[in-house]
């Protein structure tokens, strides 16, 4: 509980907004996202946080504040969605391969080839044909260093990490960068005020109706953050580039309650769309590398836009524009060794990604109940690694954690063919429709 309020303070204390912080419950775990480190405590902390954000945007709309409390069970089920997710009745696939744990020849590594072009980036890093298995990769990599593995991969563009003790990551340039500054940062941003209209909406549980979120991120915090956004009521548009397919089941999931258009931002019809949405958009959620979309001036002449962004290692330090995903923070920053023994170990979910999500859903948030009393537009951010600093530093470790209890049927929905977890706050039954086949949207408002 004591874990859960301090993550709630950390980020609130830096949104600008007065706070209230006794509307929110922080039950026990309850046996769900059990671990060494307190995962439990971060999953129910950054739900917390969203809930937070809500209550102060209602009340600078004049509207009473909710009196939230979570629950554990149907958090541990939104973390856990890929786990609870059913397609057909049969689960779904987990990590390719040729990601996971492989043994250097002096440490451990942790490779992330999920997507085909990563695992072709990975390939030629370490000098294998493009028709290698899994088997081939580890013996190549048995034969190198971690730290040239590490080195090979970021030269390449491909993603994988040498497996580091948390000493080791607080004394790197990259974990010392990574782990100042709040957990959510917010900035205003300079240009004309916001003159459109303000959504007059009285429903408490679709403060966001009106409001419009173009979403360019891919697995899995942005996804996230924007899906929590659609729970609220904004309407989403997410936009991919045609070039890079989605995971199916897992645009299933994160893509519910929005719809899901494919642009090719570098053409000039895919420009002159893009910015047609962002002329009228109130949100632009971002998640690629920082500095990978500059090129495409998504910022220029939207007056008020709330812009939130997340990556894996923050905007400062050496690895800034390195890719990077939830495993291979885990791998890079300590958590993987304080999880496991003699061989590396991870969190019981994805924490880190959905976490991050949700407190930049809840930055987000704070961001537009601002914007409604001041008119200027803002950015906010957050960053995998910072939020596993918060995870490294917080109290409550557990030498010796039981198993996780599994979160029982009624946390999940049913649409069609597709089971999958309900969202995390109480307060919604389920999330507004299911996701829409990939790119099979129109790219404009509706």
């Amino acid at each position: 509980m004591a874990s859960g309020e301090l993550l709630v303070t950390d980020y609130a204390n830096g949104c600008g907004l007065t706070r209230d912080p006794g509307r929110v419950g922080f039950p026990p775990g309850d046996g769900f996202l059990t671990s060494r480190l307190p995962t439990a405590a971060l999953a129910l902390g950054s739900v917390g946080a969203l809930a937070s954000a809500l209550d102060r945007l209602l009340v600078v709309r004049g509207q009473e504040p909710h009196r939230w409390s979570l629950d554990p069970e149907r958090i541990a089920a939104s973390f856990a969605g890929d786990r609870m997710m059913r397609i057909d009745g049969d689960p779904v696939p987990g990590f390719a391969p040729m990601s996971g744990f492989f043994a250097a020849s002096d440490a451990w590594v942790r490779t992330h080839a999920n997507y085909p072009h990563h695992r072709v980036r990975l390939l030629e890093a370490l000098d294998l044909p493009e028709d290698s298995d899994a088997g081939l990769l580890s013996s190549r990599i048995g034969t190198l260093s971690a730290q040239e593995i590490e080195d090979r991969a970021a030269e390449a563009g491909a993603v994988a990490a040498r497996v580091r003790t948390e000493a080791e990551w607080t004394r790197h340039p990259q974990g010392i960068a990574s782990g100042a500054g709040p957990i959510v940062r917010m900035d205003t941003t300079s240009g004309a005020t916001f003159t459109g209209p303000t959504p007059l909406t009285t429903d408490p549980l679709r403060p966001l109706a009106g409001l419009r979120v173009l979403d360019l991120t891919r697995v899995l915090a942005g996804p996230v953050a924007a899906r929590a956004l659609a729970l609220l009521g904004a309407q989403v548009l997410r936009v991919d580039p045609p070039q890079l397919h989605e995971i199916d089941w897992q645009h299933r999931d994160t893509g519910q309650g929005k719809r899901s258009a494919l642009l090719d931002l570098a053409s000039a019809d895919g420009a002159d769309a893009i910015h047609a949405l962002l002329a009228t958009a109130d949100v632009l959620v971002t998640g690629y590398r920082p500095g990978s979309l500059d090129r495409f001036g998504l910022h220029e002449g939207t007056s008020g836009l709330v812009h939130g962004s997340v990556s894996a290692w923050g905007t400062d330090g050496p690895w800034a524009h390195r890719r990077g995903f939830d495993s291979i923070v885990q791998a890079a920053s300590g958590i993987s060794l304080a999880e496991g023994g003699l061989h590396p170990g991870a969190l019981p979910v994805q924490a880190l990604d959905h976490a991050s999500g949700y407190l930049l859903a809840a930055g987000i948030v704070d961001a537009l109940a601002l914007r409604a009393v001041d008119g200027r537009g803002r950015s906010v951010s957050v960053a995998l690694a910072r939020t596993a600093r918060w995870l490294l530093d917080a109290p409550g470790r557990v030498p010796d954690p039981a198993e996780p209890r599994v979160p029982g049927p009624a946390t999940t929905a049913t649409h069609g063919a597709v089971t999958s977890a309900r969202p995390p706050l109480p307060s919604h039954p389920q999330y507004p429709y299911p996701a829409h086949d990939w790119g099979s949207d129109a790219p404009h408002w509706i």
